[in-house]
């Protein structure tokens, strides 16, 4: 018969080598995570690379051609206006290319203004693969460009970005001289994305720390600030775009969208945006 200590040792030794089991395995999630990141995080591909149309008929598109700091070769598009006051320099979403916004970039043509749509490095015809720091040289390179080579004035351009673009738009806007800043349903930070997506993995948002931290960003910009948001956004929740108002510092503006929308708030009420966005021009 066993011994009762040797029963209760085997016992303790099992559940030790679970323990650990369940450990490593969480830790090699946590490395997957942080492997394929990139994946996880930018969707050039979806739904397809090159889809949209690439030569809209109510936009007067130029093709334009930069290179990055790094030497990546980057794809854009000056739209311009001939009784522009603004430039707005616009970040897409995190998903698709520039021709899938046209209208986007026909309702911020309206204000009038110009535009210089950038697609990022590895996004519709832009060359390279798209990263954190790489997105934010593409962003300096459109930067560079209306200034130098469009000889925009500083106090002229406004840094507009959409949802992955609002963390892009705001970290140039930190770094830069810009007239103003706009972000269309904004994140606080990538840990903070992280934390509501993989709610099941505890410690997750360790792994992005400091990544888009628009938040922090926001703090070193002193333009005035509009930041719209849809109440039912099926992406970036609503109170991401409060909690990003609440931390901005002023003047600033917060534009309330009541609809189901994520980066269509000017497709779904374009009037209410439009009165909005002029509005806050005019301030400028």
């Amino acid at each position: 018969m066993e011994a009762p200590n040797a029963s209760k040792k085997r016992f303790q030794s099992r559940l030790l080598n679970l323990f650990l089991a369940i450990f490593v395995a969480y830790v090699l999630v946590l490395v997957l995570v942080r492997i394929f990141e990139p994946r996880l995080i930018f969707f050039p591909n979806y739904p397809d690379r090159l889809d949209g149309d690439w030569h809209p008929r109510a936009l007067p598109v130029q093709d334009v051609w930069l290179t990055a700091s790094d030497g990546v070769r980057l794809h854009a598009w000056w739209i311009p206006h001939d009784s522009a006051k603004f430039t707005f320099l616009a970040f897409h979403g995190n998903a698709s290319n520039i021709a899938n916004r046209a209208l986007t970039y026909e309702f911020l043509r309206s204000a009038p203004a110009n535009i210089l749509a950038l697609e990022y490095r590895g996004y519709g015809h832009s060359e390279g693969k798209p990263d954190e720091a790489g997105i934010y040289r593409d962003a300096e390179a459109a930067y560079e460009y209306l200034v130098n080579t469009k000889r925009i004035d500083h106090k002229a351009i406004i840094s507009f970005g959409q949802s992955l673009g609002s963390a892009v738009a705001t970290h140039l806007a930190a770094g830069h001289q810009v007239g103003g800043v706009v972000l269309e349903a904004p994140f606080p930070s990538a840990s903070r994305v992280a934390r509501r997506v993989f709610w099941f993995l505890p410690g997750v948002s360790l792994l992005t720390h400091g990544q888009f931290d628009t938040q922090a960003w926001l703090k070193e910009i002193h333009v005035p600030i509009l930041i719209v948001h849809c109440v039912q956004d099926p992406v970036i929740p609503f109170r991401f775009g409060q909690e990003l108002y609440d931390a901005a510092l002023p003047p600033k503006n917060f534009l309330q969208i009541n609809g189901y929308c994520h980066e269509e708030s000017s497709l779904i009420a374009p009037t209410q945006y439009h009165t909005a966005l002029q509005k806050f021009l005019n301030s400028l």
